[in-house]
């Protein structure tokens, strides 16, 4: 079997070792003579899998106590309706602020925009979100529900590189595309969601890290599964939820303990991170999409300085199993997703291939 350096921005590479685990585990889950794709999401068995998973996030991402953890269905996008559905009422203006920087970023507000008055305090679509846009916290009014960033644009390459403080607005972060491949301090923000097929699993479900106070704020029209309390209360289980999703997201928290933990990924992370943008800097052949100050650790987007060689970049690539390169079509070029899963020794093939591309085409 011959795995390629799976550089797709989601769905995305997941560890070796979870993949193997996985696979060995499938058909004869604690010896059950059952798959964990079988057992009920009430059994004891699933039940011990699902606390697990709360341990090993409450550990490697520091949560504090007074906060809940959500297991909810729809991935990343569906939270952009339960966010304002459980958060625009925090206060009767029903009014959020948003920053636009970016595709998803867009998407978020113009959804929210169905259940309260949106405010788009920044935005950097004029330079097609090559940066995270301009904005001063301070200035805001204290009247907004909540604030809503997304921390890493995969399609664009750029990330938030320090939160803002927003005081008694809650902070919302969509992040999807970096969850623990940095350390944070959650008592910054109100809420975190993240999809999981970037870092954390497989898609269609999202996880979602919420303050215990902003619960109490759902519309009356929310529906039961969007509404965040009913998560808490039933433990994520009101219904028949994604087992094998947060099954698999255990074992990758198994993983990246084993590694070390988040800080250790971070250290990683920015490692390889560089060796491609120092390629890419001392190179007039690639060329960065994304501000120097704004770039991201998770997805580095460049473009050729001949265009028409994309393709033949991607192709070549990929016989050298450096696979899913091809920039996405509002950016065009090069995009190369590093996440977690993906080793130092992907960042250097890959390098090394941008090294022989030029020399045979520069």
């Amino acid at each position: 079997m011959n795995r390629v350096f799976n550089f797709g921005a989601g769905p995305a590479m997941l560890p070796t070792a979870v993949m193997e685990k996985a696979q060995q585990e499938f058909l004869n889950f604690n010896g059950m003579g059952a798959s964990v794709i079988e057992i009920s999401h009430r059994s004891k068995e699933f039940d011990a899998i699902i606390n697990q998973a709360d341990e090993l996030l409450i550990e490697l991402a520091n949560i504090p106590k007074n906060y809940k953890i959500l297991y909810v269905h729809g991935g990343a996008q569906m939270q952009f309706s339960a966010i304002p559905m459980n958060l625009m009422s925090r206060l009767p203006c029903r009014k959020a602020a948003y920053i636009e920087s970016g595709n998803f970023a867009k998407l978020a507000n113009k959804e929210a925009s169905r259940y309260g008055i949106v405010d788009i305090v920044g935005t950097s679509e004029a330079t097609n979100y090559d940066r995270i846009p301009a904005f001063d916290s301070s200035e805001l009014a204290d009247d907004y529900s909540y604030f809503h960033i997304t921390s890493n644009n995969t399609i664009y390459g750029t990330r938030f590189q320090q939160f803002p403080d927003m005081g008694n607005i809650p902070l919302v972060a969509d992040m999807t595309s970096e969850f623990l491949s940095r350390s944070l301090n959650i008592e910054k923000f109100g809420v975190i969601f993240a999809g999981l097929q970037k870092n954390l699993g497989p898609p269609g479900l999202a996880l979602v890290i919420i303050r215990e106070d902003l619960l109490e704020h759902a519309s009356p029209e929310t529906p039961s599964l969007l509404n965040y309390k009913t998560y808490a209360e039933k433990h994520s289980l009101a219904n028949t939820n994604n087992t094998f999703a947060i099954y698999m997201m255990k074992l990758v928290l198994e993983w990246l303990k084993e590694q070390g933990g988040v800080s250790a990924l971070e250290s990683q992370n920015e490692a390889k991170a560089d060796l491609l943008y120092k390629l890419i800097d001392q190179s007039g052949f690639y060329q960065g999409t994304a501000q120097t100050e704004h770039r991201s650790t998770m997805n580095v987007t460049f473009n050729l300085e001949n265009n028409d060689l994309v393709s033949k970049f991607v192709d070549q690539a990929l016989d050298q199993g450096l696979y899913a390169l091809k920039g996405h079509r509002n950016v065009g070029g090069i995009r190369a997703s590093i996440y977690n899963a993906m080793p130092i020794a992907g960042c250097e093939a890959l390098a090394q291939f941008m090294r022989e591309f030029e020399r045979r085409n520069g």
